[in-house]
């Protein structure tokens, strides 16, 4: 770490890297969030080497991000490390601290972990211990959420927060329903042509399927992330078997690229 935060502070030095040098946090943000997807795309193809370069350069955007706020006398690389030192052992005081051996599985951990963050915000809000409640800041379930992730990822972390406090569903088969309903809504909305409801509908029916993955313990980032890869490839299929006759999807008819499409899927499972 020695090494690349001397090699960070070369290239913003005077004799550095012009480039480097005029950065600063708002200019390197898309660069930080296509670095993260690239990270994402190398463990989802399990390509271990991938990984290893990927991660190196979130590294290096992290180092980036701290010598800028050095320069400034804001925080170095070395505050970023203990602080984030700190803060894990604060929030696993099942393994580290006086909760030792008190959590038996991992399904347990994500109320303990809550419960330590709930105690941070208020904290930092100002809700402690023998202070008057009429000057303290009201504290909200959803504080700590950032609402610029990804919107299944938003949505599925405030869900997550309702339901921590039981403002849930009981089961599965509830969710379910309440699919039904969305969609019977959004069939009224199209026949009204109101497309400022379809809007409202569509999102609803996205949120609740969303708490539908919930309920089922599965990620709905991955499951589409999963979707559009296999989706990709099929189409990606015809159009290697449409180059081989010369031709493209745009000169084909949707009966063939139809055609092709099911050809993609029999040899996708063979």
């Amino acid at each position: 770490m020695q090494e690349l935060a001397q090699l960070m502070a070369s290239l913003r030095s005077e004799n550095g890297c012009p480039w480097d040098k005029k950065q600063t946090w708002q200019s390197l943000i898309p660069y930080t969030i296509e670095e993260a997807y690239e990270v994402i795309e190398a463990a989802e193809g399990e390509d271990a080497a991938g990984l290893k370069d990927e991660l190196g350069d979130l590294l290096f955007h992290v180092v980036f991000y701290s010598r800028i706020a050095e320069e400034s006398n804001q925080f170095n690389i070395d505050d970023v490390i203990r602080g984030i030192t700190e803060k894990m052992t604060r929030r696993h005081p099942h393994v580290f601290g006086d909760k030792s051996g008190s959590i038996n599985g991992a399904d347990e951990v994500p109320g303990l972990w809550e419960e330590i963050k709930r105690k941070e915000r208020e904290e930092k809000n100002g809700l402690v211990e023998n202070r008057d409640e009429a000057n303290s800041k009201p504290v909200s379930i959803f504080d700590d959420i950032n609402s610029r992730v990804p919107a299944l990822l938003w949505a599925s972390k405030v869900q997550r927060k309702m339901g921590q406090v039981g403002f849930d569903w009981a089961d599965a088969d509830g969710v379910l329903e309440k699919i039904d309903e969305e969609f019977s809504e959004l069939q009224k909305a199209r026949e009204a042509q109101d497309v400022a409801g379809m809007t409202e509908e569509i999102g609803d029916l996205l949120f609740t399927m969303v708490n539908l993955s919930r309920h089922l313990k599965i990620n709905p980032e991955t499951a589409l992330r999963q979707s559009t890869h296999k989706f990709q490839n099929r189409f990606r299929y015809m159009e290697a078997k449409l180059l081989d006759q010369g031709r493209s999807a745009q000169e084909s008819s949707l009966e063939e690229l139809e055609s092709l499409w099911q050809e993609s899927k029999i040899k996708k499972k063979k």
